[in-house]
């Protein structure tokens, strides 16, 4: 029923473009004195926009083929759409129309110093992102950029050092960018100047929720002249109104179009409650070039780990049913799209998001609305000041909205505590068929249990937590009214009222038939005092499931692939229920005295780990069972329909191929996760798996495993999943990988492995040889990891 209603909102954007009572065209060659008839088309948007005004009924602005580059957001208000009245803004069919907040630079390039070239810019505008030829180039930075490397491209503790500021002349509206000490998340700062001692001064650092300090070794600097110096790179000297470039290999810079954002926003939807803006469907356009903004005011979001900028290239403020469709958004440098406070069953769907600076979609309320808020992790208000009353003050927030058939990917270059889609004070917000991945955090985050409701299904959430740690695929907190830094407080407050604990998390939310895999954390993580979800039929490739500290989750149903359960410091009472899943190593608990109201009837792949549950005083119903998956190396994790135990038992089958994008488009340019091989079936019972360095590892030996990894012949070291997510290794091995070579000494099975170990030397870098994505990459282990594994 969801789904059908998801497709008619659709439809029904279509039929209003396709069949308007009224249409109104804007070209790049047109006159805004004409009378935007086909022949006839206006100059700007905004003519169109205001033209419409006079008409009812079904209207469409058609754009014709072009850019469209704005020197300020289009803003569409209560005004724009009457009772009755459906206003599209859509490219002409077949065509191709471009919305840009940038402008095209006309250099004079003339030689500087060795190759690099510089030219004044006239007029004097602010230039913060440089697009060249489509491409966005890089700020001259220490280190220099790395593709290669895991956080913000290549950091390196002296990159704030005294000798390396010393040779800095005026780093004066320079950036430092830094990783929060424990990777959750970023910090950024914009230079100022010197002290007296040569120490930088700094103004910044209000991106992160949780200001535990920035970490020694993980940050990086750029806009720094003396750091000019690779291919790619780019200063701008402000005060002087002088662009340097330092071109790549044989780049014809006199050929480059180059562009530099100017606006944080394009397209603004500005209503309220009271006066909202209705049923205006944007549609089948290209959004491009919006400035950074990690250097705005930001907000934190209650307890959470995050703060953010309100604002993104497209902002939804007051709105019902408005609708983003079949969008290409991309080179963007802060969030993508914002829903901010009021807003109701307006959509997100059909829509490319890629080089996204922030976050692809957030949906934030207004913090008026919650009841008895803090915005600090040690922050609360008293229990006897607490209101009792259930759920929001006002109406002042996201709801009933959908996001359906996205592609988001490469999202967070600049900033790191950003999502996918991020929920944030709001309520049951439908995120279906959307293919996530290539993030630095969460590809789904929801950051406090203001209010619940929602429906997480049929997405594909990979490659996540790729540059910050202690996190996963889809990541949670519930820092709620009932929660409290003190854990001994927050016992007695749940003991005394316990109706304070559903007080904001009142509507459960549902996380149901997705696949996960995360290959540096969980697949599933719920922290902090998230409760009330419940959660059956996901396919977990990597991380397994983890519940911390939280009320009422039901997690039944679910494949964990070469993981198991994560349950952490459980409350006494917590009615948590881990009923009917497939489990292949033990459970590790941390901090368990409870174990909920009922863990059982599990299906585990082998004896130890059963064995391990009960000693726990769970699984009494449980069973040890060979699991026969029909197709893994395909991606079907279905049960083979024989398995009569696990059938009997109660487990279920579900659909292991409907996950990710629907739309023939977005299905074609989409990547899927690796499939990761079960250990069910590595082999026979006397296969060796080792635990080395927090991995599971075994020899490359079967024809299964070769498929798996694509290896054309079987030798190497193949590992199978990771057991502990602070490993030395956790920066440069995943699932899948087969390492063939560690220095010098060739690994063809686990005794080369551990030979090899033995002669490297601990001193230096080593380079070791992966098989990866169906070829061969070289990594580079530094010497304190080297250290680390020889120990």
């Amino acid at each position: 029923m969801k789904n059908a209603v998801i497709l008619l909102f659709i439809l029904i954007g279509n039929i209003c473009c396709s069949s308007a009572q009224v249409a109104y065209y804007v070209a790049p060659y047109g006159n805004d004195k004409n009378n935007g008839d086909i022949d006839a088309p206006f100059l700007s948007i905004e003519k169109a926009k205001d033209r419409a005004h006079e008409a009812k009924g079904e209207i469409a602005i058609y754009l014709r083929e072009g850019e469209y580059r704005l020197d300020k957001p289009l803003i569409f208000t209560q005004e724009d759409c009457k009772d009755n009245t459906h206003v599209t803004l859509c490219s002409y069919p077949g065509e191709k129309a471009v919305i840009s907040g940038g402008v095209v630079l006309s250099p004079d390039w003339h030689p500087y110093r060795g190759a690099i070239m510089k030219t004044a810019i006239k007029p004097a505008i602010p230039i913060d992102m440089l697009i060249a030829g489509g491409n966005i180039r890089h700020m001259a930075r220490y280190p220099d950029f790395d593709p290669k490397a895991i956080r913000f491209n290549g950091t390196s503790a002296d990159a704030t050092s005294a000798e390396r500021v010393k040779s800095w002349k005026n780093p004066a509206g320079g950036y430092l960018h830094a990783m929060h000490v424990s990777d959750w998340g970023d910090f950024h700062y914009r230079i100022t100047g010197k002290d007296q001692n040569g120490d930088l001064l700094l103004e910044g650092g209000w991106q992160n929720n949780r200001q535990s300090g920035l970490h020694h070794g993980n940050r990086m600097v750029e806009n720094i002249f003396e750091e000019l110096d690779s291919p790619g790179e780019w200063f701008y000297d402000s005060s002087e109104s002088i662009l340097y470039y330092y071109p790549l290999p044989d780049e014809d810079i006199n050929d480059l179009k180059f562009e530099v954002p100017q606006l944080k926003h394009l397209i603004e939807f500005r209503g309220t409650e009271q006066d909202p803006v209705k049923n205006i469907t944007v549609k089948g356009i290209e959004f491009t070039l919006t400035a950074r903004t990690f250097m705005e005011e930001y907000e934190p979001l209650l307890r959470s780990d995050w703060t953010i900028y309100r604002g993104g290239a497209i902002l939804f403020e007051g709105t019902e049913n408005c609708n983003l469709q079949e969008c290409y958004l991309h080179n963007l440098g802060g969030n993508a799209v914002f829903f901010s406070d009021y807003n109701r069953n307006s959509t997100i769907s059909g829509s490319h998001f890629t080089r996204i600076g922030a976050s692809a979609i957030c949906f934030v309320g207004n913090p008026e609305a919650v009841r008895s808020p803090s915005f600090e992790y040690n922050r609360f208000v008293p229990l006897a000041q607490i209101e009792r009353e259930q759920g929001p003050k006002s109406n002042d927030y996201p709801a009933h909205c959908t996001v359906y058939d996205n592609l988001i990917h490469d999202i967070g270059l600049y900033e790191k505590q950003i999502s996918g889609v991020e929920l944030s004070m709001c309520r049951s917000v439908t995120i279906s068929h959307n293919s996530i991945y290539d993030t630095p955090r969460a590809g789904i985050n929801i950051s406090e249990g203001t209010w619940g409701g929602h429906i997480i299904e049929y997405n594909d959430v990979f490659n996540t937590v790729k540059e910050t740690g202690d996190h996963g695929s889809f990541n949670s907190w519930g820092r709620d009214r009932f929660w409290h830094p003190d854990r001994g407080v927050m016992d007695s407050i749940v003991s005394r009222e316990p109706s304070l604990i559903l007080a904001d998390a009142f509507a459960t939310t549902i996380i149901r038939n997705n696949r996960f895999r995360c290959d540096r954390g969980w697949d599933i993580d719920l922290d902090d005092g998230s409760s009330n979800y419940h959660i059956y039929n996901n396919l977990c490739l990597n991380g397994g499931i983890k519940l911390r500290e939280g009320f009422y989750r039901v997690v039944e149903n679910n494949i964990l692939i070469n993981n198991t359960f994560h349950p952490h410091v459980w409350f006494k009472n917590s009615g948590d229920i881990f009923v009917r899943n497939i489990v292949m190593s033990p459970y590790q608990p941390i901090g368990i005295h409870y174990w909920g109201t009922e863990t059982d009837y599990n299906i585990f792949t082998d004896s130890l780990s059963y064995k391990s549950a009960r000693r726990n005083n769970t699984d009494k119903n449980s069973i040890v069972c060979y699991v026969d998956f029909q197709d893994t190396g395909k991606g079907n994790y279905r049960i083979s329909n024989d398995s009569e135990n696990l059938f009997r038992l109660g487990f279920q089958n579900f659909d292991t191929d409907r996950f990710g994008v629907v739309s023939p488009h977005l299905k074609s340019l989409a990547q899927t996760p690796p499939m990761s091989l079960p250990v069910t079936k590595l082999g026979h019972a006397e296969t060796e798996i080792v635990e080395w360095q927090g991995w599971h590892i075994k020899n490359l030996e079967t024809l299964g495993e070769r498929s798996a990894t694509g290896m054309d012949s079987e030798s190497g070291v193949y590992v199978v999943t990771s057991v502990s997510f602070d490993s030395p290794l956790r920066d440069f091995l995943r699932a899948n990988d087969v390492i063939l070579k560690l220095g010098d000494e060739p690994v063809n099975s686990l005794n080369d492995l551990f030979e090899a170990i033995k002669k490297i030397n601990s001193e230096t870098n080593h380079e070791m040889i992966i098989f990866r994505n169906q070829r061969q990459n070289i990594v580079v282990l530094p010497a304190n990891t080297i250290k680390a594994i020889t120990r």
